[in-house]
């Protein structure tokens, strides 16, 4: 797969990463640019923030909440932004 995710743990059928960052601003600025990716591509994370941390799964719904391709595209789109 050359779009493979880095360091996503794959459970309860999701992909599931924390992201700390130096402060909220910083870690809302990193929401942001993945809620634009997200958009763009149709496919919505679930995601918790806590201050300077972001935890982001990702599964298809419509493909009966598992994970599937569009997670691990996803993933590796996000993981380029954090990089």
């Amino acid at each position: 797969m050359k779009n493979k995710p880095m360091n996503w743990d794959e459970k309860d059928n999701a992909l599931e990463k924390t992201f700390v960052f130096q402060d909220f601003v910083e870690a809302f600025g990193f929401m942001t640019r993945v809620a634009l990716l997200a958009e763009q591509r149709n496919h919505h994370p679930d995601w918790h923030n806590v201050y300077n941390r972001v935890t982001i799964r990702l599964n298809t719904h419509d493909a009966g909440s598992t994970v599937t391709d569009k997670d691990r595209e996803l993933a590796a789109a996000i993981d380029r932004l954090f990089s």
